[in-house]
């Protein structure tokens, strides 16, 4: 690991070879960042750090790690955080860069976390932030998980945090409750040397092959387009990008440089406006929905709290309850609370609900040896 304070923006997030003993969660490059207006935050640091990728290959991604400015507790909780849709790349747009920059839209969450007294770890995920790794693997299931537990055990590894034996809690919404539910059924056979107590997860995603059709049609369908791009990086050993018309693919090559804001400007277009087949019909990609569904095989051993907006128009309410019932009959303790608010109200509406639910995780002695 370096401490390197005198690297600008651009020296930090362009990526060092790995080298063959670099694991998982280690950490490449450390250095201290501000957090303007980010309520309750103590010293924090952007990051490096080695994950992997869907294919099981290493990857550099970067992330941020903020210590809570009201606890001098050395066994303080950490919170591994992944934030909803920030886009597919573009300059200042990773999670990281919008923290440094004061402008990030999960403020409130992340506050909220820190004025409990708990460090938050928060997730850029992979191909946001790092120069040359975009687009984001938006909506890819298993390297989001993967790049969520890396980033836990990166923010042990960090002495300043004095966070070696700290309990974790994983958390995030729509896109990043996909991360955090998948990290919580990877978490036992990726990452079992975790102390991870528990994990909360709204809106999410579990088949991205039945979403995709429903916000094509929605008022958003740039999320469609979004998550095929994101799909096609992540599975970018499969030839995917055979749907998109030939004249429509220099604008994909640039959608998948651009921020959530400038994708939402400029290509509000459903996707029979770049593509030549319904996405969901065509057998490549059935296999690699297939593949990026919740998976039936492995569960969670920590309590998991799953919550949603029952007048969501983006990820229908029932998405969520039926990911409760499969939990439930694979014997994961699941709790559940449905909001009445839409998907975007019940983003920051469900806060306090959730902070109480994790408490409960992190109050309940580990049900396994760590």
């Amino acid at each position: 690991m370096t401490d390197t304070p005198s690297l600008t923006d651009i020296d930090f997030y362009t990526p060092p070879a790995l080298e063959g003993l670099h694991r998982p969660g280690d950490v490449l490059r450390l250095l201290p960042t501000p957090t303007p207006g980010l309520p309750y935050a103590g010293p924090a640091w952007r990051l490096l750090y080695v994950s992997r990728d869907t294919y099981g290959e290493r990857i550099v991604v970067s992330g941020t790690v903020i210590s809570s400015a009201v606890t001098d507790d050395p066994d303080a909780s950490v919170v591994v955080y992944a934030p909803s849709f920030h886009g597919l790349g573009g300059p200042g747009s990773a999670p990281s860069q919008r923290l440094a920059a004061g402008n990030e839209p999960d403020i409130d969450q992340i506050g909220a976390a820190l004025a409990r007294g708990w460090h938050v770890a928060v997730v850029d995920g992979e191909g946001l932030g790092v120069h040359g790794r975009g687009p984001h693997t938006f909506l890819a299931g298993r390297v989001a998980g993967q790049v969520m537990l890396d980033l836990g055990r990166a923010a042990t590894r960090i002495p300043a945090l004095h966070a070696q034996q700290s309990p974790l809690v994983l958390w995030g919404y729509a896109d990043g409750g996909r991360a955090a539910q998948w990290a919580g059924d990877l978490q036992p056979g990726y990452a079992p040397e975790l102390a991870v107590r528990g994990v909360a997860a709204g809106a999410v995603v579990t088949d991205p092959g039945a979403i995709l059709p429903l916000v094509d049609r929605s008022p958003w369908p740039v999320l469609a387009l979004a998550g095929v791009i994101g799909l096609s990086h992540a599975h970018r050993n499969l030839p995917l990008r055979h749907v998109f018309f030939d004249e429509a693919r220099p604008l994909i090559d640039h959608a998948g440089d651009l921020s959530a804001q400038a994708l939402c400007l400029r290509y509000g277009h459903r996707l029979a406006t770049w593509c030549d087949r319904p996405v969901w019909e065509d057998p490549m990609w059935r296999y690699v929905f297939e593949q990026e569904r919740t998976s039936h095989t492995v569960s969670p051993i920590v309590p998991v709290h799953l919550y949603h907006g029952r007048t969501d128009a983006i990820v229908p309410v029932e998405i969520g309850r039926e990911l409760v019932d499969d939990y439930r009959a694979r014997g994961v303790q699941v709790s559940w609370t449905e909001h009445d608010g839409d998907h975007f109200r019940t983003r920051t509406e469900a806060i306090e609900d959730v902070l109480a639910h994790l408490t409960d995780h992190l109050n309940t002695p580990a049900n396994h040896a760590y």
